[in-house]
């Protein structure tokens, strides 16, 4: 009795295992009944498609439209109508690999192939490409020995006097076009890391009795260019003595960095294998170390080389940490070879694991085996390919698979080892969309194999809409002339129901269905359901739960961000999400962190907008960044711009002091003889200098989003006038002006003159007429009398006497 009880149990719980194993085996993502366009049905998963046909499944049956390929095919959807974009990948630019890259033939060596192509991508679907690489025979070679000449490496300097010509000797052994280079470091010279007391300025060795006599220490020195003359090699390394420093960790990596972004000065050449050797019995000091000298500025990456060659900014900037090495050595494509004593290979051998493309060799104490260390080091190099990705998009997902030598594929790799120059290795790389950006968006990225100059530029565009869309049709017949037709459906305007809007909405249906409606203008049922005796019958769906007594709520309609639900930051209730804590928004993508708006110079959105969701909006016209950093039309910009112009240029200026320079001006500036100011897109701004002077650049942003200045190498000075011609002007308006007060002068007089002289004659005329009227007047002499005695004295005189 119980045996049958059990058995009875048993097939009753294999039965509901079995049912539960076909409800999860038929489970259909696309068919969630929350796709109302064929944009939407895309972007629940790279599985659904579309169908744009007008008559889609059978009579009277309500089938969803967005499904998989199969189902649509069986619904009876043509093929022609269904919408179902693949992501793709097409070739530009595919030039052969080459065998050879010996002289002259090195500028059209090809290391990689293809060199250029285009993804399409839908969101959510992967494509793939492969990529070969092939380490060509014979190729060109630049090494750079930089050595440590410290007190404790005598013994090492004296072992490669003659280094140059041995080691060329076994490189023609690999290559046909080999240049070497030669330059040395010690450590900065500044306390406590050397001795810096009045009597060690100049001999640092003073009063060591095991070596009495060296030169000042000095952080980096370059001393020989790169160069096929190998005789010039050991000329130079006769020259050199070694230095003193006080601690025992050395300045090297000082020199390192210099030596890699120094590329005029060091002479490397862009189609060449660049090999930079670095021989050191002692650890490096790394970033930080530096305070200790109260070195605060960290190292800005730059090429510091004065005209002596010596490294400039040594007393100046902090040592550069392992980070800033890497990206400037990956960046210039050069091997580092750390050729270290035996007691120090574990900390280099961790400093590799750190700095992509380099490697450790154990270096005897007195260097006896440097040859064929580096002949070793780089057999050991050229063995391995290993790509790396630049500029990757944070909105695509990439993976590896190898194929080396042995021909089988090594999934999640992308390097070879144990190679043979002149092998072939390939790599698939298959990349993933994660969401649809903004319409016009552009994406792309690079892949290079480590240390090499080739690469393959990758250009991304997004495939996020339907080709159906671009047939919607407004007001169409299909929709019973009362809606608008799209991609297979009508969306009914106000008043009409029904898959072709054929119903319209009268008193009596309205009636009869109100108690199925929402409200006024709402759909029956929320379009999810069926109203039977004036109550909806929601529909069953495979995403979740459809209820409410109008089937108007669910828990999987809510907004999504990339087509997580509710962002992964709230839960979704009657198709509202509810944020945690510290999000907010429709689909709570919106984080109330602030952290992310603030620019360098510590303002919010750099006082040009607000922060938004943890993003700026740039509410200032023409400003544009990550925080609004960017805005050549700003009424500020010429102002905020020149403070770089003075500090970068001339080292003025307010942040010429405060060690801020380098930190907020990363804009590239370009000096010319004579500014063009007809570029319609960039802004002239100009500013007087202290000396009365006119300085003129221009600002600009480039397509990629970086910022351009343009400045004239010196302010514009007018010329100053010639003091004798002042001094003659001078003079001149003097006398001028005294000449015209005395001609003024002598008008005045002449007209007072004048005026007195016609008052005279007046009077005078008024005497006579006097003299001759008046009766009771008689003349006391005779004329004749008169006459005489005047004549007496040979004189005449014509009028009265008184």
């Amino acid at each position: 009795m119980r045996s049958r009880e059990g058995s009875a149990r048993l097939r009753s719980l294999l039965f509901f295992l079995l049912l539960l194993l076909q409800s999860v085996t038929s489970l259909n993502v696309c068919t969630s009944g929350s796709a109302s366009s064929c944009e939407e049905c895309l972007l629940i998963h790279q599985s659904c498609a579309w169908c744009a046909q007008e008559e889609s499944g059978r009579p009277r049956t309500l089938v969803s439209r967005c499904d998989l390929t199969r189902n649509l095919l069986k619904q009876g959807c043509e093929p022609h109508f269904i919408e179902n974009p693949r992501s793709s990948s097409t070739v530009l630019k595919n030039k052969p690999l080459s065998s050879k890259g010996s002289w002259p033939t090195q500028y059209d060596v090809i290391q990689i192939m293809p060199q250029k192509l285009s993804l399409s991508l839908r969101p959510g679907d992967q494509t793939s490409f492969e990529v070969q690489v092939r380490q060509v025979e014979d190729y060109p070679v630049d090494l750079y020995y930089l050595m440590d000449l410290s007190l404790s490496m005598k013994d090492d300097l004296d072992t490669i006097r003659n280094l140059g010509t041995k080691l060329a000797e076994e490189m023609k052994k690999l290559t046909s076009n080999f240049r070497l280079g030669f330059g040395s470091f010690v450590d900065k010279n500044i306390a406590p890391f050397s001795y810096t007391a009045p009597k060690y300025q100049t001999n640092p060795c003073n009063g060591y009795k095991l070596f009495p006599n060296c030169v000042p220490s000095f952080g980096f020195r370059h001393i020989l260019s790169l160069t096929d003359k190998v005789d010039r090699f050991n000329e130079e390394v006769q020259k050199q003595m070694v230095s003193r420093n006080r601690d025992a960790p050395e300045g090297g990596f000082d020199a390192i960095l210099q030596a890699a972004v120094c590329k005029e000065r060091i002479g490397w050449r862009k189609e060449a294998f660049h090999l930079l050797v670095f021989a050191t019995d002692d650890v490096p000091h790394l970033a930080l170390d530096g305070r200790l000298a109260g070195l605060v500025e960290p190292h800005d990456g730059q090429c510091h080389l004065d005209e002596k060659n010596e490294y400039s900014a040594s007393t100046r900037m902090d040592y550069p940490s392992l980070a800033l090495l890497g990206e400037k050595l990956a960046e210039n494509n050069i091997y580092l070879i750390f050729a270290v004593t035996k007691r120090l290979y574990v900390i280099y051998k961790n400093f590799t694991a750190l700095i992509p493309g380099t490697t450790v060799e154990i270096l005897d104490l007195d260097s006896k085996n440097i040859i064929q260390l580096i002949v070793n080091a780089y057999n050991n190099i050229r063995s391995k390919v290993e790509l790396t990705v630049w500029d990757h998009p944070e909105d695509i997902s990439l993976s590896f698979t190898a194929t080396c030598q042995d021909g089988r594929p090594l999934p999640g790799l992308r390097k070879c080892a144990d190679l043979k120059i002149g092998d072939t290795v390939s790599f698939n790389v298959s990349v993933e969309g994660r969401g649809c950006p903004p319409p016009g968006t552009s994406r792309s990225f690079t892949i290079r194999p480590v240390g090499f100059k080739d690469r393959l530029e990758v250009s991304i565009s997004y495939r996020c809409d339907c080709g159906c869309t671009g047939l919607t049709q407004a007001n169409s017949s299909r929709c019973s002339s009362a809606g608008t037709y799209s991609c297979g459906v009508c969306s009914c305007e106000p008043g009409y129901l029904g898959a072709r809007c054929e119903c319209p909405e009268d008193e009596a249906s309205s009636q009869q269905a109100a108690l199925c409606r929402e409200a006024e203008g709402k759909q029956l049922c929320s379009g999810r359901g069926e109203c039977s005796c004036n109550q909806c019958m929601c529909y069953e769906s495979e995403f979740g739960k459809v209820y409410g007594a109008y089937c108007e709520c669910d828990d999987f309609s809510c907004a999504r961000h990339k087509g997580v639900l509710c962002s992964g930051h709230g839960e979704c209730h009657c198709g509202e999400c509810q944020c945690h804590t510290g999000y907010v928004g429709d689909n709570c993508y919106c984080s109330t962190e602030t952290a992310a708006c603030l620019a360098r110079d510590g303002r919010m959105c750099s006082g040009r907008g607000s922060c938004v969701c943890g993003r700026c909006e740039c509410t200032e016209p023409g400003a544009f960044g990550d925080t609004c950093e960017k805005c050549p039309t700003c009424p500020d910009a010429c102002g905020t711009k020149r403070e770089c112009i003075e500090c970068r240029l001339f080292n003025s200026g307010r942040l010429a002091d405060n060690q801020t320079c380098q930190r907020l001006c990363k804009d590239e500036i370009i000096t010319v003889e004579t500014l063009k100011t007809d570029d319609p897109g960039a802004v002239l701004c100009l500013y007087k200098t202290e000396s009365d002077c006119v300085m003129k650049f221009t600002y600009s942003e480039h397509a990629s989003g970086q910022s351009i200045l343009t400045a004239l190498k010196e302010p514009e000075c007018g010329a100053a006038p010639d003091a004798l011609t002042v001094l003659l002007a001078v003079v001149g308006s003097i006398l001028l002006v005294g000449v015209a007060l005395l001609a003024a002068w002598k008008l005045v007089i002449t007209i007072h003159d004048w005026r007195e002289f016609a008052r005279f004659q007046s009077a005078r005329s008024r005497a006579r007429y006097e003299m001759a009227s008046n009766p009771l007047y008689k003349q006391p002499i005779s004329s004749h009398s008169m006459e005489t005695m005047f004549n007496m004295h040979g004189k005449s005189y014509n009028g009265a006497v008184h």
